[in-house]
C-alpha cells in the first residue's frame, strides 16, 4: 500500500512538472527585444535597485494570454524532516508534501482587463516513520478569483488579485477545522530577480473547533523572493504576523535548480510558529525538512 501510494504521488509530481513553466513568461511573446531586455536584467548585479521591464500594456496582455492556462500555482514539493523543538524519533520525524495548481478560465477580456482563474492547493502531513505510516492531517485549499496586471509608464511593476478561498481538513467531529476568507494580494517586482508580495485576509471562521484560528494564523503575510541568474538558486522568506506584539510565523526556503532544462529543485524548508497545519494550528512547531520541489515561474503574475 505504501509503495503504491508513493508511486502515485511521484507520478503526480512528475506530471505537474510537465506543465511547469520554463525560464520566463516572456517566451510566450514573439518579441526578441523584450527577451533580450529580460536576459540583460537577469545579469544586473544590483538586485535591490528597481528596474522594471519596459513593455506596453498590449504586449503584457499578450504575454499573459499566451501563457499555459494550467500551471503550478505555488511550490509543489515532497519533503521529509525533523523537529527542532522536541526529541527526534520515529514519531516526531515526518514527511510533508504539497500539490498546488492553477487554471486560468479566461483571457484578459473581462472589465478592467482582468482575468478569472481557479486555484487549488493541498498540503499533507505524513507520519511516514511511525508504525503503519498514518497521515496526520491534510489541508484542502480551493479558490476562485480575479487578477490584473499593474503597469506604470509602460513598465511591468506587478499584479493585484482578489480571491474567495476555503480551507479545511475534511474531517468531522472534534478534529474538524475550516474557515473561509476573501484574499486580497499584490506582487511587486523590483527587478527580474527580486520581488515582494503580500496577502491580506478578510475572514469568516465557521469551524466550531477553531474559532481562535486567527490568533495563530494572523490576517496575512509578506513574502520576499530572490533568484540568482538563470534561476540556479531561489531564496524565499515568508513572514506571517500573528496575535501579540512581535509574534510571527516564519518560513524560510532555499532551492537549488537541478538542471537548466528542468523546473525541479533540491529544496530545504525551515518553519517556526503556529498554524502550519489546521489540525494542530494552536501548537507551536519548529522544524526543518528537505526534498524536491517544482517551482512556479519566478516572473509569473499569480
Amino acid at each position: 500500500m505504501l509503495r503504491n501510494y508513493l508511486f502515485i504521488l511521484f507520478t503526480t509530481l512528475s506530471t505537474t512538472a510537465l506543465f511547469a513553466q520554463n525560464d520566463t513568461d516572456l517566451m510566450y511573446l514573439e518579441n526578441d527585444s523584450i527577451r533580450q531586455i529580460y536576459d540583460s536584467a537577469m545579469q544586473d548585479p544590483h538586485i535591490f535597485r528597481p528596474k522594471h521591464l519596459a513593455i506596453t500594456e498590449k504586449d503584457a496582455i499578450k504575454i499573459a494570454d499566451r501563457m499555459p492556462a494550467f500551471a503550478v500555482y505555488r511550490d509543489t514539493y515532497f519533503v521529509t524532516g525533523v523537529p527542532l523543538n522536541k526529541k527526534i524519533d520515529k514519531n516526531t520525524a515526518d514527511a510533508s508534501f504539497q500539490i498546488s495548481i492553477r487554471q486560468r478560465l479566461t483571457k484578459s477580456i473581462l472589465p478592467f482587463k482582468t482575468f478569472l482563474y481557479l486555484t487549488y492547493t493541498q498540503k499533507s502531513f505524513w507520519d511516514i516513520y511511525a508504525e503503519s505510516s498514518p497521515f496526520k492531517d491534510t489541508n484542502y485549499n480551493p479558490g476562485i478569483g480575479l487578477g490584473k496586471y499593474i503597469l506604470y509608464k509602460d513598465r511591468v511593476v506587478g499584479a493585484a488579485f482578489a480571491q474567495i478561498k476555503h480551507e479545511s481538513n475534511g474531517r468531522d467531529g472534534d478534529d474538524s477545522r475550516s474557515w473561509n476568507y476573501l484574499s486580497l494580494s499584490m506582487k511587486y517586482y523590483f527587478n527580474a530577480r527580486f520581488n515582494v508580495s503580500g496577502e491580506v485576509w478578510i475572514p469568516y471562521v465557521d469551524g466550531g473547533n477553531n474559532k481562535d484560528l486567527l490568533d495563530y494564523r494572523g490576517l496575512g503575510f509578506v513574502s520576499i523572493n530572490y533568484t540568482s541568474n538563470k534561476h540556479k538558486w531561489w531564496l524565499s522568506a515568508d513572514i506571517n504576523p500573528r496575535k501579540g506584539w512581535g509574534n510571527v510565523n516564519t518560513t524560510l526556503t532555499a532551492s537549488f535548480r537541478m538542471s537548466e532544462r528542468s523546473n525541479q529543485y533540491l529544496f530545504a524548508r525551515f518553519y517556526q510558529g503556529y498554524g502550519e497545519s489546521l489540525l494542530d494550528y494552536n501548537r507551536y512547531a519548529m522544524n526543518i525538512r528537505v526534498g524536491i520541489c517544482i517551482k512556479p515561474n519566478f516572473y509569473n503574475f499569480f
